[in-house]
């Protein structure tokens, strides 16, 4: 199957200059193709993940994929998708950005077939005069103002500095078709002004028989209508330090019965048939969530690896079986990442007073000594029924950790110091 034809069966296409041409391209020689990302952050989120996919399978089909960390573009700000101006980051923030993001890169893509660019090389040896001579010139400010990236900011106004980003960003693209052969660029669906810029500019300097195209992923919307990409606690980012592998994993497993296929298409590389094979399993037993557990798997693997994947699944079954006992300091730092925790000291105490004095997680001694007697508390994954029991914070898990749980389903986390 041709790479777009695969692409428009996942949904993932949105908007193409030249649908047959770029279709008759693909299909005569494997291209090279880019898509960019400003380094505003040290870490990409899921919601950056989506055109990354995309080239990742045109990888995976031959073609030759270019990533463009716009160190240039990215010092500057994009207004796409804002109500207001960036606050511009020091060129310190920038490259540090860049570097965490290289890295984030590689794993995905590895280093074979694929290559990474920075335009901060190649703006930043232009002297306000070429830029003005040699592109400005070639740049309508109507045109540019109907721009829909342009014109969502008109009303509450957009600086000079914001309003030339299309422009860079054509130069860009113009640079990479010169010299890394580069015919197709791939941006999410707020892109196609900045992308059809750059082909015009390319087509105006190049001449209009230049072989380059665009190519845009709709924006992705959940059953309920709301953005992708977002959990309760904000932006689910693709750095361990900022979302563990097991909210991550988390996150995946939770999806809706209305959203998970069309996530399975988009997010995963599974083929057609196993794919069809779930959307299935979906209808006749949605109450296994398989399609939600291989999601979970496939993307929690292609980002984390296999590992991660081993290991949130670890943690979820001890948090479900209330088997805790089992799990590493590690697996507890993630899994009781937003539970209710509280420091305690590493002393020896006894279990009423340290559950009422000590951590605040009983109300009242009586209430302690009640819960107790009844068999509702499990220290460390051990039901304790003896009210003159004595807690040893030191006794598991590294000595780092006490895991209280309270009734079937609340957890607590005492935090060692």
């Amino acid at each position: 199957m041709n790479i777009i034809d695969e692409l428009t069966w996942r949904g993932a296409v949105n908007q193409q200059t030249d649908e047959e041409g770029l279709k008759e391209l693909t299909d005569e020689k494997k291209i090279g193709l880019y898509a960019g990302i400003d380094p505003t952050g040290d870490s990409m989120h899921i919601g950056h993940l989506i055109p990354f996919m995309v080239l990742k399978r045109f990888q995976q089909a031959g073609h030759k994929p270019v990533i463009l960390i716009g160190g240039g573009t990215g010092s500057i700000g994009d207004p796409s998708g804002k109500k207001a101006e960036r606050v511009l980051q020091t060129m310190e923030q920038v490259h540090h950005n860049e570097e965490a993001l290289k890295s984030q890169m590689v794993k995905f893509f590895g280093t074979d077939n694929f290559r990474m660019v920075n335009n901060y090389d190649w703006l930043s040896k232009m002297s306000l005069l070429d830029f003005l001579r040699d592109y400005g010139k070639l740049f309508n400010v109507n045109t540019m103002l109907a721009k829909d990236i342009v014109a969502s900011r008109l009303e509450v106004g957009i600086s000079f500095t914001e309003f030339t980003y299309q422009i860079l960003q054509s130069i860009d693209f113009l640079h990479l078709y010169k010299n890394e052969d580069v015919q197709l660029q791939i941006g999410g669906g707020d892109q196609w002004g900045n992308i059809t810029a750059g082909t015009d500019l390319i087509h105006r300097m190049e001449g209009q028989e230049a072989k380059v195209y665009g190519l845009t992923i709709p924006l992705l919307l959940k059953a309920d209508g709301t953005k992708f990409g977002k959990s309760e606690g904000g932006n689910v980012w693709l750095d361990a330090e900022k979302t563990t592998p097991y909210e991550f994993y988390q996150f995946w497993l939770n999806q809706d019965d209305r959203d998970v296929v069309k996530f399975l298409k988009y997010f995963t590389f599974l083929n057609h048939e196993e794919i069809e094979r779930l959307a299935e399993t979906v209808k006749t037993a949605p109450e296994k969530r398989e399609a939600q557990r291989r999601l979970a798997e496939e993307v929690t693997s292609f980002v984390h690896g296999d590992a991660a994947v081993e290991e949130a699944q670890h943690i979820s079954a001890a948090l479900f079986s209330g088997e805790v006992k089992d799990l590493t300091a590690s697996e507890i730092e993630q899994g009781f990442k937003n539970m209710p925790s509280v420091d305690v000291e590493n002393k020896k105490e006894n279990i009423v007073l340290w559950l009422v004095d000590t951590t605040k997680i009983e109300s009242s001694r009586r209430q302690a000594r009640e819960d107790i007697q009844n068999g509702a508390i499990r220290i460390n994954g051990e039901k304790v029924t003896d009210v003159n029991a004595e807690i040893d914070p030191a006794s598991n898990f590294d000595g780092k950790f006490v895991i209280v749980r309270r009734g079937k389903k609340k957890y607590f986390l005492a935090r060692v110091k």
